[in-house]
This record gives C-alpha cells, structure tokens and sequence, in this order.
C-alpha cells in the first residue's frame, strides 16, 4: 500500500458569503493597505485573546474521491472545553475506523485541523509574512480588502499559511481566507506529506464583535510522485460557548461585555 498524506481544506459557500464580485485593483480611499495592514493585525490579535476564551464543537471529514465517487474516509467529532483549571481540553465524540486507503493523515494534518485552519494573523505575526495589497471585492454583502500572503522564510518546522485574505471594511477583521499550510513535507518517494488548498469563511455567530470561524472546506488533487489522489475535505465549527473567566477581553480599546451566547446552530451548507 503506498503511503500518502493529507490535510486540509478549499472552496464553498456559507452565511454571509454567497456571491462573489470581480476583483477592483484600485487603491483603498481615506486609508493606506499599510494603515489596513496594521488595523486588523491588532483586531486579530484581539480577537485570538477572544477565541481563546471560547469552547466549541468541530467535525472534520475527509474524503478520497475517485472519479466522482468517495472511495475511503475519515471522521473525527470533538468537543472543545475547558477543565476546572481553565486549561482547554479535547473530547473526542465521534470516530469511526478511518477508511482511507490512499492516503493517511498524519500528525500534521491533525494539527493544522486543530488550530491552523481558522488562520489568524496578528500584529505579534505580520512581521513574518510578506503582505501585497490585491485590491477590493464584494463578498455578497461585505465589501472587503483583498491580500495576498506567504512567508518571508521558512524557519525550523515551523508551518505556515500561504494565500489570500478578505478584510472586511468595517470591523477590519478577516473573514475569509483561501490558501494552503506550508511547507509540504517530502522526504522520501512513497513518504510525502502534501497539503491541498482550503477556503475558511468566518461569521458573527456569537454576541460581540468578533467574526468566528465556521465552515472550510477542500476541494484539490494532491500530486504525489507516485499518482494523483483528489481528495475532499469538510470541517465545520459550532456551538460556540465562552467560559467564565476573568479574563478581560477587549476591542477597539474597550471592554467587551461578558455573556451567554449559548448553543449556536451549525452553519448553513452550501448545496451540493
């Protein structure tokens, strides 16, 4: 059997995003891409002191496909929580025997699943990146700056993401984000650990301000020295639940308030 790797996700559909405009290339107005640059690194990293405060539900399934047919498959439902230390813990619900054949996941797809997917990218991070101002585009109802991103360097084992993001022009925060986890790992034919592109569409599915992952997916053919494998990838977040803590989260320099938002539905699935 030859040994093949996978991890994660690419296109689809979901709440506020629905239809897609054509990419304006021109110039932000009132406002430099390296002043939009800095205001959503500093949202982002805001809303990672958030998200850290957050427990939540994510279903991960991944799929190798022949022709248009799956032929083998992998699924993993956990819960996200918090012991009575505050530390976050992971509960596994859901895991039925993996049926892939053509490729495994490895230790890496796991943790790209776990904590890269929702990608962010605080003021603590761009400086690590190289960050090129693509232009403006419509995202159904959101009109957002676009970037394009990849890293300066590869550092150790370090991974990274390398793609494009949609900043939305209001709350300055990232709300879609379509690309890849690099590097690929290679090490020897019949060892290699390849990535497939993923789209990651967040929304507003709690109270507060903040813009919550929810839904990526992965659509992509991984070209292995030893064959092609296409394979599909669906992983979804819900049930969002903050714990009590004291710590204080802000925004914009304020305090955002503390509540219950409770269970949050699933989001919605674009058709298929």
């Amino acid at each position: 059997m030859l040994v093949m790797v996978v991890a994660l996700c690419g296109p689809g559909s979901v709440g506020a995003f629905g239809e897609e405009g054509a990419l304006d290339p021109a110039q932000p107005k009132g406002v430099t891409p390296e002043e939009i640059i800095q205001r959503f690194a500093a949202k982002e990293k805001e809303f990672k002191t958030a998200l850290d405060q957050y427990g939540y539900r994510q279903t991960v399934k991944v799929q190798t496909i022949d022709g248009e047919t799956p032929d083998g498959e992998y699924q993993q439902t956990f819960d996200v929580s918090f012991d009575d230390r505050g530390k976050k813990v992971k509960n596994v619900v859901f895991a039925p025997q993996s049926t892939l054949q053509r490729i495994m996941m490895t230790e890496q797809d796991i943790d790209d699943i776990e904590n890269r997917l929702p990608f962010v990218l605080t003021s603590d991070e761009i400086g690590e990146y190289s960050i090129l101002y693509v232009g403006q585009q419509q995202e159904d109802d959101l009109h957002c700056y676009v970037f394009d991103i990849a890293p300066k360097q590869i550092e150790g084992k370090k991974r990274y993401f390398q793609g494009r993001i949609w900043v939305d022009d209001k709350d300055f925060q990232i709300v879609k984000t379509y690309g890849k986890t690099v590097p690929d790992i290679t090490k020897k034919k019949g060892n290699e650990n390849l990535f497939p592109k993923f789209t990651t569409y967040r929304e507003q599915v709690v109270d507060g301000p903040y813009w919550f992952p929810v839904y990526t997916r992965a659509d992509d053919t991984l070209h292995f020295s030893t064959g092609d494998v296409k394979i599909r990838e669906i992983v979804k977040y819900s049930n969002y639940k903050k714990f009590g803590s004291n710590v204080k989260i802000t925004y914009d320099g304020k305090d955002v308030e503390k509540g219950d938002p409770g269970k949050t539905p699933p989001p919605q699935q674009p058709q298929k």
